[in-house]
């Protein structure tokens, strides 16, 4: 997701309700064709810091590919605020792209519109297999027990970034390994004049992001067994409020952030006013930002207790991109070619590379480049102690609407009022009662 996910809001009910009978690849026939076998457009997603960066990672790319088979690619970087809301109005309108990247927690409610091209074993196997993919990324392609929706492009996992020199200058000798020595070691930090840790409090997906991994440490669901929203169980609220109090009671947010949505968190740390990061895959990100990879560290991110792992010691989402086709495209086969040339080995190599994100074939992720100390806690955090977000037809929805109750518990610190238990359950009451019934 960018090397850096933005919000990406406005995911409403009735837009994936319109969205069920959806087509794409500019044809509302609903079936695909080969008509135009000598272009592509591509909906890139925005990795980079900026689209102007993504456009100079990615044309190199596509002319390669163009080299390669004669097949010329129109590309459209989408900002993560548009992407998903352009996706929707493509499965209705029929005027999408033949391929595009999806965040990867999209991939089941994209799957629930009929608009995706499914990937059944013959077509896995046109680009290489099922195999070649680590099992961890598959596991965010789309409902259980159906054909995957989409393919794994890019990996990320969340990681604890943090600055050397202010962590020295507290007098702080390694990064905290739970919740209770994050508190601790912000009490030390603000002493010394420096933020804590960063959040982006209107950011809606970062807000879910976390709250779900929140969730798992107390071992809670956001959805019961038979799929049905669950957002008011006592251990989901303690979750949420959990994390909220980083800014209302424990003060390790700035009240600032309540307000941050465009990524100015990692900002703030590439220029080290705060202490702490919690971001997936920041690296890429924070050197074109000026700040050197020996001025920050990298540790997992912190659980309750104890050491990262499975059930309540999760401590990230599976967080990644993936790339999908439109099921009607007028280029099908092309397409799939693309999609093989962007999960190849070697593209897999210079895209995760240049995005400082974890490749999803396992033979490029064991290449020596991911590696490096900076890939090594992503990957085992992938590998050890990442979880899916829910694989539910609404899941678009739910990041929407429990998104947006944490981004106003957020304001409501942010401005002094009391966020008490009842206020959080409240918050989510509502949430779940914007969603739609199963």
């Amino acid at each position: 997701m960018r090397s850096i996910r933005a919000a990406a809001v406005g995911a409403v009910t009735m837009s994936l309700a319109l969205a069920a009978t959806a087509c794409g690849g500019g044809s509302s026939s609903g079936g695909g064709s080969n008509d135009s076998p000598k272009t592509l457009t591509y909906w890139a997603s925005n990795q980079g810091a900026g689209i102007a960066i993504d456009k100079k990672v990615l044309q190199p790319e596509l002319d390669k590919f163009e080299k390669q088979t004669g097949i010329k690619v129109k590309l459209e970087v989408v900002p993560w605020s548009d992407l998903l809301n352009r996706i929707l109005t493509a499965t209705t309108s029929g005027q999408g792209p033949d391929v595009l990247n999806i965040g990867n927690t999209w991939s089941a409610s994209l799957q629930a519109t009929g608009a995706l091209l499914p990937w059944d074993a013959k077509n896995f196997a046109k680009i290489g297999g099922k195999d070649r993919f680590v099992d961890s990324a598959l596991g965010s392609t789309g409902a259980e027990g159906k054909d995957p929706a989409a393919v794994p492009l890019y990996s990320m996992a969340y990681a604890l970034y943090y600055n050397k020199q202010i962590f020295a200058d507290a007098g702080i000798s390694k990064p905290p390994a739970t919740w209770a020595e994050l508190v601790a070691d912000g009490k030390k930090i603000s002493a010394k004049g420096k933020s804590v840790l960063g959040a982006e409090g209107s950011n809606v997906s970062e807000n879910i992001h976390h709250v779900f991994v929140f969730a798992k440490q107390h071992g809670a669901e956001f959805f019961a067994a038979d799929g049905k929203p669950d957002f008011t169980n006592d251990n989901v609220v303690a979750a949420v409020k959990q994390y909220v109090d980083l800014m209302a009671k424990d003060k390790v947010i700035p009240t600032g952030d309540a307000e941050y949505a465009q990524n100015q968190s990692v900002s703030d740390f590439a220029k080290g006013k705060q202490a702490m990061l919690l971001w997936q895959s920041a690296s890429a990100n924070l050197k074109s930002q000026g700040m050197s990879e020996d001025a920050y560290g990298i540790a997992p991110v912190p659980v309750q207790s104890g050491t990262p792992g499975t059930g309540t010691q999760v401590n990230s989402m599976v967080a990644g991109i993936n790339i999908s086709v439109f099921k009607n495209s007028h280029n099908l086969d092309g397409a799939t070619k693309f999609v093989k040339f962007m999960t190849s080995d070697a593209e897999q190599k210079i895209l995760n590379t240049a995005y400082s994100s974890i490749p999803p074939v396992k033979a490029a992720q064991s290449d020596a480049a991911f590696t490096a100390p900076a890939n090594a806690v992503l990957k085992d955090t992938l590998a050890t102690s990442a979880a899916a977000l829910p694989q539910v037809a609404s899941e678009s929805q739910f990041e929407t609407t429990v998104g947006t109750a944490v981004k106003d518990l957020f304001a409501d610190a942010a401005a002094g009022r009391p966020v008490t238990t009842d206020l959080v359950k409240a918050a989510l009451k509502k949430a779940q009662q914007q969603m739609p019934a199963k």
